[in-house]
């Protein structure tokens, strides 16, 4: 998923203890154009909250000096407990006065969490572009302001150095498609040398303003919708909360982050034959509402969960447990949430998912309980045949999108 990112402001006078210091450099010998960059910003205050400073103690890494003041804590834009000042669950950006770039990246930035393995800079990730130093939550990366792909450029009395941060991620490639679960980040960060002060600037990505919400449906008295429903209570099922309340209208786009759980229903309305089945044939994602367009990722083939997507989605029974007066009318199932990727670059795209899920109706009897065969390596014949002797209904949800961690 991706991202915002606290800004943070920086003003420093002396190198921070425990980093290594370079040799005497001139920050006004590099001066090259940042045509590949956004434009520049101001530095902003740093932001601290309870969140970001929710680090267990024995994964706390230390920021500044020993003995280090609150007020000299939060001007490093790291947490202060009382006794101990240490970074935070972000990326914290710090500038030394003799040019160096401390980049301390927690694995808690983004959700899902951030890969430490995948993280690189403009300059790739081998030395001195990798981490210097390392724990299971938090990477530390210490590299000169003339390395590893930084860009310069002067700006009144100062002088800005410019490079990113990026994740890699994998990416699963479908016929009419590609997509990611993992959550892919991208970070701007600066350093501003003047002659007296040193200031340091991360800036994310801005998003585009999310589209408004679409609805589909299809031809039959079809309905497709998502579950809203949360646990309340100790020793409740998630599966089974997620059908107690659904998304109405005015809630779309509904917003998810990265493998976070999809609760979808498909019900027929209008029916109260109990002897009537309602089928899922092929259900699928797309980038805009219409059901045909490209790309497209499976979800369901058949009636059965696509074998080549890693996270499988997950069919839910409806039985009469479920208090349901026609449980056969429903078919629920929950999927992983993910984004779509430019098939040639790979890039993961910025965009909304919407659900599709073509459906028939299928009679009940003692030989055919209308359930698909999920366990048998080629498809279906029974359900097969039920296709090819009704019309098809196709029935589309409401638009998707990306929750941004705070």
């Amino acid at each position: 998923m991706w991202v915002g990112v606290a800004c943070a402001a920086l003003f420093v006078h002396l190198n921070y203890f425990g980093i290594t210091t370079a040799s005497p450099w001139d920050p006004q010998a590099v001066k090259q154009p940042l045509s590949q960059f956004p434009g520049l910003h101001e530095p902003q205050k740093a932001v601290i909250s309870p969140e970001k400073c929710g680090v267990d103690d024995v994964d706390r890494v230390p920021c500044g000096e020993p003995g280090i003041a609150a007020a000299q804590c939060a001007a490093l834009n790291c947490c202060f407990d009382g006794q101990q000042c240490y970074y935070g669950k972000t990326v914290t950006v710090q500038c030394t006065i003799d040019g160096q770039f401390v980049l301390v990246v927690a694995r808690d930035t983004t959700l899902p969490r951030l890969s430490l393995d995948s993280i690189s800079l403009l300059g790739g990730s081998d030395a001195p572009c990798s981490a210097v130093d390392s724990n299971a939550d938090f990477a530390i990366y210490q590299f000169p302001v003339t390395a590893c792909g930084t860009r310069a450029m002067g700006l009144g009395d100062h002088v800005v150095y410019e490079n990113k941060m990026f994740s890699s991620y994998e990416v699963a490639v479908g016929p009419l498609g590609a997509i990611t679960r993992d959550s892919h980040y991208e970070l701007y960060f600066q350093c501003r040398y003047a002659d007296t002060a040193v200031a340091a600037l991360a800036v994310q990505l801005a998003s585009n303003s999310p589209p408004m919400p679409v609805a589909a449906s299809g031809p039959l008295m079809v309905e497709l919708r998502l579950g809203s429903g949360q646990c309340v209570t100790k020793g409740c099922v998630q599966a089974q909360a997620a059908y107690t309340s659904y998304y109405t209208d005015a809630d779309y786009p509904v917003t998810k982050v990265l493998r976070e759980p999809v609760y979808v229903e498909v019900r027929m309305l209008g029916r109260t034959d109990p002897n009537i089945a309602l089928i899922l044939g092929h259900c699928w994602a797309t980038s805009s509402p219409h059901p045909f367009s490209t790309p497209q990722w499976d979800l369901l083939v058949d009636g059965c969960p696509y074998q080549y997507d890693r996270y499988l989605t997950t069919p839910i029974p409806v039985d009469g447990s479920s208090g349901l007066q026609f449980p056969s009318h429903y078919k629920r199932f929950v999927l992983k949430m993910f984004t779509f990727v430019d098939p040639d670059s790979k890039a993961p795209w910025r965009e909304k998912v919407f659900i599709h899920c073509s459906t028939s109706v299928c009679q009940l009897t003692a030989a055919d309980s209308c359930e698909p065969r999920c366990t048998r390596q080629r498809r279906d014949v029974a359900a097969a045949g039920r296709e090819s002797s009704h019309k098809l209904a196709v029935v589309s949800s409401g638009e998707i999108i990306f929750l941004k961690k705070p």
